[in-house]
């Protein structure tokens, strides 16, 4: 049986983050970051299960060495649109079989977007039966309780189940 996978905001490629103070300082270098993502990833996604990355995937990068850093990882990619994101250049590309805004999933009761959605556009909407599972906010926590990040940096740089965070957060609300 596959699995579903939620992760956000790997941004590889982006050698800043590494030297930033609130970004990624535990990492010497970029390899050193990419081989750990790269390897938590591929730990836990079968190459039948799917993966939906909330965004921000990769910033300032050869395509070539995007291609061949995103064909390492297993699973099918779904991709939830970032702000650092180029749609141009992963929709001519074939690493996410699916490219959206947004993605809501009404049987778990889950809204999945890169950055944090306004409880008012999704709250009423589903009778309150919802969260927000979205990315943006690397070391930050979420806005509210109806909100939940999977930031790489908030999940120790490994992918969330999909059925064990609705099962973990839905037990919590009841």
């Amino acid at each position: 049986m596959s699995s579903l996978w939620l992760t956000s905001d790997t941004h590889f490629f982006h050698e800043n983050l590494i030297k930033w103070e609130t970004g990624r300082p535990e990492f010497n270098s970029i390899e050193e970051m990419h081989e750990l993502i790269v390897d938590n990833w591929n730990k836990v996604v079968k190459k039948g299960d799917k993966v939906y990355h909330l965004g921000d995937v990769a910033i300032r990068y050869e395509e070539a060495e995007l291609g061949r850093l995103l064909n390492r990882l297993n699973g099918q990619k779904r991709l939830i649109v970032g702000n650092h994101d180029d749609i141009r250049t992963f929709a001519k590309g074939s690493w996410f079989g699916k490219i959206q805004t947004e993605r809501y999933f009404q049987e778990f009761g889950f809204l999945l977007t890169h950055r944090p959605a306004h409880e008012s556009g999704f709250i009423d909407k589903w009778d309150g039966r919802c969260i927000n599972v979205h990315g943006h906010l690397h070391r930050k926590p979420s806005p509210t309780k109806h909100h939940y990040c999977v930031c790489v940096e908030q999940t120790n740089y490994t992918l969330v189940n999909f059925e064990e965070l609705s099962t973990e957060i839905w037990k919590q609300k009841n």
